[in-house]
């Protein structure tokens, strides 16, 4: 999302200094995820999840084929696995129209049989706007188009402190253990996980207007051979709202993976969990019967910046401007989970707008 944010403000004249607390970019939430492009079908109509969702996979797709990103349009199913399950489909696809995404289809169990001889479903939604990138690819991109313009990725830079000086900020800084300070015009806080902590570093700011955070472990198993699938395979939603359920995905290189789950935790914990491995073969077997034992591996885990706790209501994303907090040429992303990845372009778009009006 920096990345993303930082090269539309360099598009648009910027002198861009993108800085990260690990040494390379992408170590955190934007490479430990599905790498899905998602078609915006699961958010509440009006949310900024929604509306960012849809305009970013637009945007996505076009960017990937012009800047040559790695990409697939490959489609999901949304599967109902039991007939008391097709209500949900029923919901989802309603939900789906009324956030302007109208290429959604039912798979009948004979379609499924052909299309998918090994997924057991009683009926699907079929999205074919839904895809696959390599998040690697497009964040290498993204960063190529702000050096273009004279931008900067600097990593293994921590900010400590950011004051106010008239209309610039004072941002205070650890560069690999030495203080660094520098000035800047503007500042845009999408930090993920660390967005809390560099919003509560903004001595200007009031602690209180800090939404809270509560990290979300997911868990990746790869299912060693070729992908059994031609399409994203996806269970209907968790009713908690906290995940989409341990759904399959493919690779650009063909190999299916399964995750991730739901997992509250306290700390940042990047070890998977091969304890909740018994709970995956009984989530995927509800579609995919024919998973052998011990046909699971260990993938890799990420987490979920969640502003919401276990028991809450999901949250949206939240993005706070001069309107939210009354500082001008300070813009904070909070919460930018899923479809983060899908709605990069738009929340850079959105963000600019933000900065300018």
């Amino acid at each position: 999302m920096g990345l993303a944010i930082g090269r539309a403000l360099a598009l648009r004249g910027r002198e861009v200094v993108v800085v990260d607390a690990e040494q390379h970019f992408g170590q955190g939430v934007s490479s430990r995820n599905s790498e899905v492009i998602h078609a915006g079908i699961y958010y509440p109509e009006g949310s900024l999840k929604a509306r960012f969702c849809v305009e970013g996979k637009h945007k996505l797709y076009e960017y990937c084929v012009s800047h040559h990103v790695s990409h697939a349009r490959c489609g999901k199913l949304i599967v109902a696995t039991e007939e008391q399950e097709e209500e949900t489909l029923e919901g989802i696809l309603a939900k789906a129209r009324a956030n302007g995404v109208m290429d959604l289809e039912y798979w009948s169990g004979p379609r499924l049989a052909r299309e998918e001889p090994r997924v057991r479903a009683t009926r699907a939604l079929f999205s074919p706007s839904t895809g696959i990138v390599s998040s690697h690819e497009l964040m290498q991109s993204y960063l190529a188009d702000i050096e273009d313009r004279g931008g900067v990725f600097v990593g293994g830079t921590r900010v400590v402190a950011i004051h106010r000086e008239g209309a610039a900020f004072v941002v205070e800084s650890e560069v690999h253990g030495e203080a660094y300070r520098f000035n800047a015009g503007v500042v845009v806080n999408s930090a993920g996980l660390g967005a809390q902590a560099v919003a509560r570093a903004c001595s200007f700011l009031d602690p209180a207007a800090v939404p809270p955070l509560y990290f979300c472990r997911g868990n990746y198993f790869v299912l060693e051979g070729a992908s059994p699938f031609r399409h994203l395979i996806y269970p209907v939603p968790e009713k908690s709202g906290a995940g989409l359920g341990i759904h399959a995905t493919i690779d650009l290189g063909g190999q299916a993976r399964f995750g991730p789950d739901v997992e509250y935790v306290e700390d940042e914990d990047y070890v998977v969990s091969s304890a909740r491995l018994p709970d995956y073969y009984d989530a995927v077997r509800r579609y995919f019967p024919s998973l052998a034992d011990g046909a699971l591996h260990p993938g890799y885990v990420g987490i979920r910046p969640k502003l919401q706790g276990p028991d809450d209501a999901p949250w949206d994303f939240v993005v706070q401007d001069a309107t939210t907090h009354g500082v001008p040429g300070l813009v904070q992303l909070f919460g930018i989970e899923s479809p983060g990845l899908t709605s990069s372009l738009a929340i850079a778009d959105y963000v600019v707008e933000c900065l300018t009006l």
